[in-house]
Formats: structure tokens, C-alpha cells, sequence
């Protein structure tokens, strides 16, 4: 008996090693402390289908504390029972990893849900006694997370009574963050307010301007392509590179949310951020390490840098869909979708022109393209090469090549595409378009993480290599801005075909200068 006694004490004694935690996993390889989590707009699409699942996949691969709190903030006369329900769906229906009872139950032990309105101080009031709670009983130390999944609009008020309440305010040795969605803003003078307001409340440090993008995996393998292998480094420039297509194209419409989307449009919710900042991580020099400040750095260069290519009218494009087919789908226009105003001149495609006016990018444009009810789902990016100064070949034998290219594909089907030219077997010379492919599904053993892990983890770390300063979203503004001014005064967009790729305008934006977009 002593012996079996002795046994357990040895047990007991040993560190405590994590089953779920993949020692080979260097990807997310850093666990949070005791933390949490408050969520403002629990209910939204976002977090049911992104924020929820995230959290609990995190849980499920051993990268959250055992004192982890998740604080749902809403209207709904919730008790933390029924937020508990809520949550568990939610990360049954969408959680990338297997869910596992077990995992669940250690994780529901820190749920809690706050009634209350944006503009009520009770529910604010009740939210910093929860906080409190939590924080004596040893479930987050003080370490608290504010995201604010919610309009912009309501921004200010949040923070105003986050700031009323002392909960923004960290301890001595604790940390408050906050969190925001995209868009920031509608503008330049717009974000500037939003800037004001939220810096008013939380240091710049502490505030985390989301972009999903910028947490994908292909979107990171942008930098371990250029600075990891010699052999693209050397032609990554204006000598080699004739111009770079930046696309995120959607197949779906606005369905109902276009009452939503009035006034925001595609520039405004697609370019500003996430296309910009793709085109920074496709343009920027060698930063001397990874740190945030100094991956910062080397944007913020380029964003200064860079120019609308001039004139503007005919540079840009813009579009709205109109009824059509959808594969084997017959859809309807954005006019005769319920809830869109007749009025509206609110774009569901754009198109931009971009100049980087330094050394290694000058004379090269970066066309940057997005819309809904386009041909499919796709997001990519093609460095498009310029042609061999000299084929020593007859127009027969190369009619069927086009220009080398890189692609590096965001999504759905995450990998890296080379493009080139070959000898087509047989007796005489003729070449035209191999391709070269890396894709991450067959490269790899495991699932890439999902975008949100990887940043809900890097805001519980501290760590904000991949989200946007407040200068960074200022510049991205300036420079989206004229459009917007340009096509404000320009009347109503032109009308695409659903299921085609975009409005004739930008088919004629790249004519001009003798190129054509690439056909995902």
C-alpha cells in the first residue's frame, strides 16, 4: 500500500505535460497566461461563425490557459447557462478541430454572459463586477481582452464607457487590450476620429486593428518566399517584374445585407485594408527581423511611398452586378435584392491602380481588384514577369505563351502557382504555359490553423506583428480617398453581369497600358 502511496506522490511531483500540445508544432508554439476574453456583438455572424469556433480550437490544441474566461456582452436576457448552449453550437458547427466533450466542459467553466445596451450604464456596471469576479477567483489574473465585433459606429460609446466603468485600465501587473474590427473608419477624417477616440482609452500598444487576412497562412508564406530563398529575391523588382494583380474576388451577392453594405462598398471594405496591406507584404525590403516594429517599418515605407496612378478616371473602376447566372444558379441584381436602396451609388466591384514610387518597384503598377457575384471565390496574388527581351522564335511557335508568373493563392485552395513556358512534345518547336504547384494540403500533414486563431492567440500574447498601427490605416485612407471623391462625382457605377469578372471599365484599365487581368 505505502508503496502504491509513494507511486502517486512521484506522479503528483512530475511536470504536468499537456496531451494535446504536438511538440513538433512551431507554429503557434507560445501558450497564453490566465486571460480573457469580452466579446461586444457575441451574437453577430463574426462570432458565431469565427470568433466562438477560434476560441475553442485554441482550447482543443492546449494554447489557452486553464484559466480562461470567455464574457459574451449583449441585449439577449441570457443567463451564463444559455450563453453556455449558445457557445457550444457554435463550436460544434464550425470549430476546425473535432470537438471533444471533455475540452468543452474545462472551457465552459470560465463562460459568463452581461446583459446590457451600448448606451445603457448598467450593463457596463454589471460587466466590471464580472470582471472583478473572475479576476479574485484566479480565472484571468487582471488580463482582459475587449473585442469589439460590432459597427463602427458604436465605437466611441463602448470605449466611453469602458473608460467610465475603470475597466480599460490595466493593474499593475496586468494587461487590457482592445480589439477592432474593420472597416476603420470611412474615410481619412473618419478614422482619424476613431483613432482619437479609442487612443483616448487605450495606448496605441494596446490596441489591435484586426485584419483576417493578414492571419492566413499563405498570406504569412509571402515573407518566408522572399526572404527565405535566394531564388526569387534577385528578380523581385522592376527590372524583371512588369506589373503585380492583386485579386479577392467573392461568388456570392449581398443577399440581405444590403442595407449594410449602402455606403460602405467594395473599396471601402476590401481594398482599404486587406488589399493594401497584401500589396505592403508583396512590396516592402527585408526587414532586419520579424518583430512588429520592425515588419512595421517596412510597410509603413511602402505606404508612403506609394501613389494612385494618375488620371484617376481612367485607372480605376467601378461596378455594380446585375442579374445572371451563377454557375447553374439564376440570381438576381443587386437593384432587385430586397432591402438595396434604387439610389444607392454604392459599388460592388472596384478597381485601383497603384504606383510604388521607389527604387526597386518604380515604373511597375500594382492593379488591386475585389467584387461580389464574380466568377468564383478566389483570392491570389500574381507577379506577372515581363517578357524575354529576345525569342528567338517565329509567332507560331509562341502564340500559346503568355508572360511568366508567380501566384501565390490566399484561399480556397492555399499554395503557390509558377507559370512558365515548355517545348511541347513532338517534332517541331512549339512552346506555351507549364505550371509549377505548392500546395499546402498535399505539402503538409496537418490543417493549416484557421486565420482567427492565430490572431485571438497573438492578442492574448501581446504580439501585434500582424495588425495595422494607426499610421498604417491613415495612409491606406489617403490613399483610397481620391477615388472615392472622384467617383462621387461620376453618378452612378456600370452594371455587371453576375458571374462574369467585373465591368468592361476594368477590362480597359489594363488595355490602356497593353495587359489583361489574369483569369483566376
Amino acid at each position: 500500500m505505502s508503496s502504491e502511496v509513494h507511486v502517486d506522490e512521484d506522479v503528483a511531483d512530475e511536470e504536468w505535460t499537456n496531451p494535446l500540445r504536438d511538440p513538433r508544432d512551431r507554429r503557434l508554439p507560445r501558450i497564453a497566461g490566465p486571460c480573457g476574453i469580452v466579446i461586444f456583438g457575441v451574437t453577430g455572424d463574426l462570432s458565431r461563425k469565427k470568433l466562438i469556433p477560434a476560441i475553442y480550437d485554441l482550447a482543443n490544441r492546449g494554447l489557452l490557459p486553464p484559466g480562461f474566461a470567455l464574457i459574451g456582452f449583449g441585449r439577449r436576457k441570457w443567463d451564463h447557462e444559455d450563453f453556455a448552449e449558445f457557445a457550444k453550437q457554435c463550436a460544434k458547427e464550425r470549430s476546425r478541430t473535432k470537438f471533444r466533450e471533455d475540452v468543452w466542459e474545462r472551457l465552459a467553466e470560465g463562460l459568463r454572459f452581461v446583459t446590457g445596451t451600448f448606451d445603457g450604464e448598467e450593463g457596463f456596471d454589471s460587466l466590471a463586477e464580472t470582471l472583478d469576479e473572475l479576476g479574485s477567483a484566479g480565472k484571468t489574473a487582471g488580463n482582459i481582452a475587449f473585442y469589439l465585433s460590432i459597427p463602427p459606429d458604436d465605437f466611441p460609446v463602448v470605449c466611453r464607457q469602458l473608460d467610465r466603468t475603470g475597466v480599460a485600465k490595466p493593474g499593475h501587473d496586468s494587461w487590457r487590450r482592445v480589439v477592432i474590427e474593420k472597416p476603420f473608419g470611412h474615410d481619412l477624417d473618419s478614422a482619424r476620429e476613431l483613432n482619437d477616440v479609442v487612443a483616448a482609452v487605450f495606448p496605441e500598444k494596446s490596441v489591435f486593428r484586426i485584419d483576417h487576412y493578414l492571419g492566413k497562412e499563405t498570406v504569412q508564406n509571402i515573407m518566408a518566399l522572399r526572404f527565405a530563398n535566394q531564388l526569387f529575391e534577385p528578380v523581385w523588382n522592376s527590372n524583371y517584374v512588369d506589373h503585380v494583380q492583386i485579386t479577392m474576388a467573392e461568388d456570392i451577392g449581398l443577399g440581405g445585407r444590403a442595407g449594410y453594405y449602402d455606403g460602405i462598398g467594395a473599396a471601402r471594405d476590401v481594398i482599404q485594408n486587406h488589399l493594401i496591406q497584401l500589396m505592403a507584404l508583396v512590396a516592402m525590403e527585408e526587414p532586419i527581423n520579424f518583430s512588429a516594429a520592425a515588419l512595421r517599418e517596412e510597410k509603413i515605407k511602402v505606404l508612403e511611398s506609394a501613389a494612385l496612378a494618375e488620371p484617376i478616371e481612367d485607372t480605376t473602376a467601378r461596378g455594380v452586378y446585375g442579374a445572371g447566372w451563377q454557375g447553374s444558379e439564376k440570381v438576381l441584381g443587386l437593384h432587385e435584392e430586397e432591402g438595396y436602396d434604387p439610389n444607392s451609388t454604392t459599388e460592388t466591384f472596384a478597381a485601383i491602380t497603384l504606383e510604388v514610387h521607389n527604387r526597386r518597384w518604380g515604373g511597375v503598377p500594382f492593379y488591386l481588384r475585389t467584387g461580389k457575384r464574380l466568377g468564383r471565390r478566389v483570392t491570389e496574388i500574381a507577379v506577372v514577369f515581363a517578357r524575354a527581351p529576345h525569342l528567338p522564335f517565329d509567332s507560331t511557335m509562341t502564340e500559346e505563351l503568355g508572360s511568366n508568373a508567380l501566384v501565390i493563392r490566399v484561399q480556397p485552395d492555399e499554395g503557390v502557382t509558377l507559370r512558365f513556358g515548355s517545348k511541347t512534345p513532338g517534332t517541331t518547336m512549339e512552346v506555351r504555359d507549364v505550371s509549377m504547384d505548392f500546395d499546402y494540403g498535399e505539402s503538409f500533414t496537418v490543417d493549416s490553423p484557421e486565420a482567427y486563431e492565430r490572431l485571438i492567440l497573438d492578442v492574448l500574447l501581446g504580439a501585434p506583428s500582424l495588425f495595422p498601427e494607426s499610421r498604417e490605416v491613415e495612409l491606406s485612407w489617403m490613399l483610397l480617398d481620391p477615388v472615392l471623391d472622384e467617383w462621387a462625382s461620376r453618378g452612378r457605377p456600370e452594371t455587371y453581369p453576375a458571374g462574369t469578372w467585373g465591368p468592361s471599365s476594368a477590362d480597359k484599365m489594363l488595355q490602356r497600358d497593353g495587359r489583361s487581368w489574369r483569369r483566376p
